[in-house]
């Protein structure tokens, strides 16, 4: 026997005691009254009442004990149905129902959130996404749906009616999911449907859903990356770089209603008139060390420009601290300290630097040259909040899972927690993302001092 088996014993026997004492302690109590009080009237069929009593009583005990515990239908992490008790209604409703849909949904990214943060967090993660399932459903009129863990990150939901009643409540669930963070969290769902019309053996249509979701994910995958021969993608972009061929937006970030500088945007075209966005080009520049040659020549570029007097720019925190660009781009600003007002350098990294004296000095020795400082990605990076605590920076910027109006409004006291350290500290506070009204409302209202988004103002190309 096992010892989570041994335990489990000992558990229910202990359990048993605690449930049948008291009814023994009645049982004994009940009878020793009547013995006392009647005990020459008393009958022979009274013993033998009292022993089927005392019987019964651990029967019934040991029935509800052992039973009881067994016939669990809901999840002890998620709340849904269990696989067993899941599979066991949907045959039922298969069989009793002319037409039934079955559609899975699915936390594609489980694995990584459980090592990343914690299983911990992945079972809060499974809790939520269960009830997110159950309020997107409410929210279409879907009443009573039932929802069952089957695996790991995989819900089930059983519909009566054909698939067509369904697929764009399914599809509209997979679009919102993009939206969709738990305790700054990013959850990635997948989804997939079918009905009995494929068949009406339920494992052949579980079987079935996942080969959708599969397909899927190729598809989402193959639309997303494209196959080009690694030597060729990096020929390109060093090829559009040699040639500048970069397209650079900007989008205005506002202080008060006011605008108080822009956020530039890069993106390079090859010749072969692809984009590549800096997710693409990036990891290239960086292998081949040119990645701040590229940073030079775009802050050059602005600087030419002469139309925008303040603005934000992404730096890599490596190239500040390389002393050949650092050197270069001091030379460069002095060059042009009349074309521009104020630029601010935006910073984030994964890992930490823990040479904060060193970087603390290229911090002080950039203001000089009227260069600030952003730390991006607060909230989600831990180097983000060690840098904000260590370095004398300017403004943090939130991570954009912070601008959405739930979030904010369901974890406001951390967003009002790090309003009071800035302030202490003197530091401005940034939010990107802001696509509506409301959340413009809500950032102001928690006393963000920038805002930033599609409800503030549009991209716009140099």
């Amino acid at each position: 026997m096992l010892l989570p088996e041994k335990k489990e014993r000992e558990y229910r026997f202990k359990l048993a005691l605690r449930i049948a004492l008291p009814i023994f302690a009645l049982v004994v109590l009940l009878i020793s009254s009547t013995l006392i009080g009647n005990y020459e009237t008393l009958h022979t069929s009274f013993f033998i009442e009292s022993i089927l009593l005392i019987a019964f009583s651990i029967y019934f005990t040991l029935y509800i004990l052992y039973n009881g515990f067994d016939e669990k239908i809901t999840d002890s992490v998620s709340k849904s149905f269990t696989r067993d008790y899941l599979l066991k209604y949907l045959e039922q409703e298969i069989q009793k129902e002319k037409e039934y849909t079955l559609i899975l949904i699915s936390i594609t990214n489980l694995h990584d959130i459980n090592k990343q943060y914690g299983l911990q967090n992945g079972d809060k993660v499974l809790f939520e996404v269960a009830h997110w399932i159950g309020e997107n459903l409410t929210k279409k009129d879907i009443h009573n749906a039932p929802i069952g863990h089957l695996k790991g990150g995989d819900f089930i939901v059983g519909l009566r009616g054909d698939k067509s009643k369904y697929s764009s409540t399914m599809d509209m669930m997979c679009i919102r999911a993009s939206e969709l963070h738990i305790d700054s969290i990013e959850i990635n769902i997948a989804g997939a449907i079918v009905d009995t019309n494929y068949s009406k053996d339920l494992q052949y249509l579980i079987e079935n859903l996942f080969e959708q979701q599969e397909q899927n994910i190729k598809l989402k995958y193959q639309e997303n990356e494209e196959n080009i021969d690694p030597n060729e993608l990096e020929s390109l972009v060093l090829e559009a770089v040699k040639n500048r061929e970069v397209i650079v937006s900007c989008q205005n970030v506002y202080s008060d209603k006011e605008v108080a500088f822009c956020e530039i945007f890069t993106k390079l075209k090859t010749s072969d008139g692809r984009y590549f966005y800096p997710k693409k080009y990036q990891k290239i520049l960086k292998k081949i060390g040119l990645m701040f040659i590229f940073e030079k020549m775009i802050l050059e570029m602005l600087l030419l420009e002469k139309t925008q007097r303040k603005f934000a720019l992404h730096i890599s925190a490596a190239s500040l601290r390389n002393e050949k660009f650092l050197h270069e781009i001091k030379i460069l600003l002095q060059s042009y300290k009349e074309q521009y007002d104020e630029i601010i350098f935006i910073i984030s990294e994964q890992e930490y630097y823990s040479f904060t004296k060193r970087f603390n000095a290229i911090i002080q020795s950039l203001k000089a040259d009227n260069i600030r400082i952003a730390v991006d990605k607060l909230g989600v990076y831990h180097s983000s909040f060690l840098y904000f605590k260590e370095l004398e920076i300017d403004i943090v910027i939130y991570d954009t899972s912070y601008s959405h109006l739930q979030k904010l409004q369901q974890q406001h006291y951390i967003i009002e927690g790090f309003e009071l350290m800035t302030k202490e500290k003197g530091v401005q506070t940034w939010m990107r993302n802001i696509e509506s009204k409301e959340v413009a409302a809500e950032a102001k209202k928690l006393g963000i001092n920038y805002i930033q988004g599609k409800e503030l103002s549009t991209l716009m190309t140099l």
